[in-house]
């Protein structure tokens, strides 16, 4: 038996039950458990980063005579690339809505298949129509990966590490992006690969990266804290018991009793009214905090990759075929943000954190702007000044998925993600490209350094309003956070009843 013994009162399915679940699952030590949860959720970021990257790198090549594909440069990375950023739009909010309601498990498996299924059949791709609507379900796929993963990483990591792991996760993104700028310069070798199949062959590695994170998927448990929520408390204890057993024997050591207990009142469903109406009324403030966090990086990267291999070969006559590079450059300085960073969002705090990172890029990019303006930048140099703003950046950006996924209630939680996920992908994947490709990709220094400043600002703008309204989230239970919304009234801490009413 576990040094905190299960402690569930009430009946199995829907009721009134009293749990330590959330208290005994923050409580534990770090184990080979949850590098098993991390593995099996946290690598289809890398999928995602690989998949982006190469679609962009081999968009020249599929154009190309040869390639097996009628479809020219422009509709790759316009017409497929607005499409992807609608599925995965469309999906997030429609797996996010499923994953509140049937759980976490389910649904991280279900978007796993659906993006490989996608992926596999645009390698397969003979017409443009054909490539433009696995692309739509490819990113359909990848948008609801985010909004189940994200809330089961949530649900599972111990609170004191939560903050590290979220970062460090949605930051491994660059590890693929790393991998799909030098992977597609050896399937573009002709010399190699002939023109129609070096690009297929590109989509076929991700399907079989991706059936290995299936594999492991398949032992990631579904969130005790949905289970408890949803009828399911027996199966909540159960799990959790059994993992506190593995740790213990892990360890060689009991673990500590859990000191918490919380009340609910169990149901089956959380009806979408309700989510909305907490979300948008109960916390306003934090609505407009994640509102700002996604739209504020959304536009930076834009700013700064929309056009990325326009702004190298135009002012810096960087040849087509040698971008992959400077981007695999900037894409490691992505990763090691989050990497180097993590730790400090959870020992300095969520608010001093988020806001410095937002308002540090921001500062870099008007300061990059400044001298790309004057004339004194080369290629290595600029991007060395990316690397800086965006080691900042994707370390603040990573923050805004840990934000939405920790301060609203555990019932809204996957929902939450899901809908400032959409409205960050549609600002940046829609409205960023409308806005930064004719400024990037003028030949006018004036028209890209207003195309930086527009990022800083919004960056800025949002770094401000972290510091203003950044929840102190680190080290505490999500319930503690935001109390759930299925809470008994009569049992609830005075202190989360007054943290819930007052929006904040």
């Amino acid at each position: 038996m576990s040094a905190s013994a299960p402690r569930a009162h009430g009946p199995a399915a829907t009721g009134t039950v009293t749990t330590d679940v959330p208290a005994r699952l923050d409580r534990l030590p770090w184990s080979r458990w949850h590098w098993m949860i991390v593995i099996g959720l946290g690598t289809v970021w890398i999928l995602d980063g690989l998949e982006v990257t190469t679609v962009g790198n081999i968009a020249g090549r599929l154009s190309e005579e040869g390639s097996g594909l009628s479809i020219t440069s422009a509709q790759v990375t316009g017409v497929a690339a607005a499409l992807y950023v609608a599925g995965a739009c469309a999906g997030a909010l429609f797996f996010g809505w499923l994953t509140d309601r049937f759980g976490r498990k389910k649904l991280f498996m279900v978007t796993l298949v659906v993006y490989l299924s996608a992926t596999a059949l645009t390698a397969l791709s003979f017409n443009s129509w054909w490539f433009f609507t696995f692309r739509f379900l490819t990113g359909f796929g990848i948008g609801g990966e985010y909004a189940a993963i994200n809330s089961a990483i949530d649900e599972l990591i111990p609170a004191k590490y939560r903050g590290r792991v979220d970062l460090i996760i949605n930051g491994s993104y660059w590890l693929g992006a790393i991998g799909g700028a030098l992977l597609s310069i050896l399937m573009l070798d002709t010399s190699i690969f002939p023109k129609d199949l070096g690009w297929r062959l590109t989509f076929a590695l991700g399907v079989v990266l991706g059936l290995v994170i299936l594999l492991v998927r398949r032992h990631v448990p579904e969130s005790p804290r949905w289970q408890f929520i949803h009828g399911r408390g027996e199966d909540a204890e159960a799990l959790v018991s059994s993992v506190e057993r593995e740790i213990e024997q892990e360890k060689g050591e009991p673990l500590p009793r859990a000191e918490s207990e919380i009340t609910i009142e169990q149901r089956k469903s959380i009806g979408f009214g309700l989510i909305a109406k907490t979300v948008f009324g109960r916390y306003p403030k934090r609505a407009v905090l994640g509102l700002a966090l996604f739209i504020g990086q959304a536009f930076l990267y834009n700013a700064i990759t929309f056009g990325f291999g326009a702004i190298l070969t135009t002012f810096y006559d960087v040849p087509t075929g040698g971008t992959g590079y400077y981007f695999a450059v900037i894409a490691a300085g992505n990763f090691i943000g989050p990497l180097l960073l993590g730790k400090l969002f959870d020992t300095v705090g969520r608010r001093i954190m988020i806001a410095s990172t937002y308002l540090l890029s921001g500062l870099l990019l008007f300061g990059t702007a400044w001298l790309f303006d004057r004339g004194s930048l080369s290629a290595m140099t600029l991007t060395a000044c990316w690397c800086a703003v965006l080691f900042f950046a994707s370390a603040g950006a990573s923050s805004a998925y840990l934000t939405v996924s920790e301060v609203f209630p555990m019932e809204t939680r996957a929902m939450a993600i899901a809908f400032f996920y959409a409205l960050g992908t549609a600002a940046g994947g829609i409205s960023g490209p409308l806005v930064f490709a004719d400024l990037t990709e003028s030949g006018v220094v004036g028209d890209t350094v207003l195309a930086f400043q527009i990022g800083a600002g919004l960056m800025c703008a949002a770094g401000l309003v972290a510091a203003f309204l950044a929840v102190n989230a680190e080290r505490r239970s999500l319930e503690d956070i935001a109390e759930p919304l299925s809470v008994a009234q009569a049992t609830a801490p005075a202190s989360a009843s007054a943290s819930g009413a007052s929006g904040i």
